[in-house]
């Protein structure tokens, strides 16, 4: 009889061997995840850095008042943008007179360091004047100041850089610190950067996301009212319907090969039909919905097709054992039970599509647009922007201020993309049903 030398309760070399493995395993992923989120914070931080600034913006408070006879005027001139400016100048030196600042007495200097749009503002309040009665009216401005300023109140601008700029000068730069000592010259919250369109290259400080965020807005709603019936509808017929041939075979790896095109591939899909075939405008919220819900369509098929599945048998065949019919069982039964899965893999859809780029491009929605579009559905066909095209193009540009904007820009997507996400999770969770 063979005598036992060894005991359960004493690890052998394998046994520390393999669980030697073990835990350089579990080492392993616990540093893949503590990588993956130290890039994400890096990330996280480097976007917040550059793009908090641009939900800030430096405004210069004047009082101004204005007579019937000074509007009409100015309305009669040929360059009205001049004679507005001179009425800036001539209340400015009071504000400035008002506010103490006896170093600042130079009210066109002062006036320098206002936005290019500051003119145009006071002329748009004046027209809405004229059609009012009265003959006088004041009111307390806060126009933008001027790129260069901006960014000296915010740390972007400095002395030195300031004497080799060509927009700027250092006795500009230290008028403006006299003007924030005295209250003048303040930096508050930028409602602009959310209502106002883009702006050009000399007017950085008045480019705001309003046309783009209507037009992301208007992509979403065609990519909803498309993409969701159509995709929810395929989806049944095959899942619920279709005979399984090799048909159906066919049409379902094909399904799942158009869910890993590159994006750029619908876009040139979208020129060649809608724009080129079709003759539909470059730059509409129309071609650009179209070409998302075709992109966004095997995403949602895909997940509603999974949904059902989830759903039991058991619940069909005790619908079809009380009498209902396969339509009945369908829309009565498995149909609701398989919403939350459907919400979810829709709303992953639509947040997949707000953040697409490629085929924007390709189909024109890069052009510069200053007029907001009209309301459904005739903006539908007006030129409009979308907020990752509107980064791209802010991106592109040479004054640093605009790539304060465009991460500006990423946190407004970052936070849209977030809501859309929570929201999946949320009706996932509230509406899950477990068996």
């Amino acid at each position: 009889m063979t005598e036992i030398t060894t005991s359960l309760l004493t690890l052998d070399a394998r046994t520390q061997k393999r669980n030697a493995a073990e835990r350089r395993f579990r080492a392993y992923g616990l540093a893949a995840v503590l990588t993956g989120l130290l890039l994400l914070v890096i990330l996280l931080v480097s976007v917040l850095s550059n793009g908090l600034g641009a939900f800030r913006q430096t405004f210069v408070t004047v009082d101004i008042t204005l007579d019937r006879a000074q509007i009409e005027e100015a309305e009669a001139a040929l360059v009205k943008t001049k004679i507005y400016r001179g009425f800036i100048e001539d209340n400015i030196a009071a504000s400035l007179e008002a506010a103490g600042v006896t170093e600042a007495n130079d009210a066109s200097a002062a006036a320098d360091l206002l936005s290019k749009d500051a003119a145009a503002s006071l002329r748009d309040w004046a027209r809405t004047r004229l059609e009012s009665d009265g003959e006088k009216w004041s009111k307390s401005f806060d126009f933008l100041a001027a790129g260069r300023i901006d960014g000296y109140l915010k740390g972007r601008v400095t002395m030195e850089s300031a004497a080799l700029d060509s927009k700027v000068t250092p006795e500009q730069l230290q008028l403006a610190d006299t003007l924030r000592d005295a209250g003048v010259l303040v930096v508050k919250f930028n409602t602009g950067f959310f209502t106002l369109p883009d702006a050009s290259e000399n007017q950085v400080e008045a480019a705001g996301l309003g046309v783009a965020i209507l037009g992301s807005a208007y992509l979403m709603l065609i990519v909803l009212f498309l993409a969701l019936p159509i995709g929810v509808a395929a989806s049944i017929y095959l899942e619920e319907f279709a005979p399984k041939n090799r048909l159906t075979d066919l049409i379902e790896v094909n399904i799942s090969n158009l869910a890993a095109v590159p994006s750029i591939v619908f876009g040139i899909l979208g020129l060649a039909i809608f724009i080129n075939f079709i003759g539909l405008p470059q730059s509409a919220p129309i071609v650009g919905g179209l070409v998302l819900t075709l992109m966004t369509l095997p995403t949602i098929i895909i997940s509603t097709r999974a949904a059902l599945k989830a759903v039991p048998p058991s619940i069909r065949d005790g619908a079809l054992g009380v009498g209902a019919s396969p339509m009945q069982t369908v829309f009565h039964h498995v149909l609701p039970l398989a919403a939350p899965g459907i919400l979810t893999g829709t709303i992953i859809g639509l947040a997949q599509a707000l953040g697409e780029t490629a085929p924007l491009l390709l189909i024109g929605m890069v052009a510069f647009v200053r007029e907001y579009p009209a309301g459904p559905p005739e903006g539908f066909f007006d030129p409009a922007s979308a907020l990752p095209v509107q980064v791209y193009n802010w991106t592109q540009r040479a004054d640093p201020a605009f790539f304060e904007r465009a991460s500006g820009a990423i946190i407004v997507l970052l936070i849209f993309l977030a809501i859309m996400n929570i929201t999946a999770v949320f009706l996932r969770r509230k509406f899950e049903r477990r068996w």
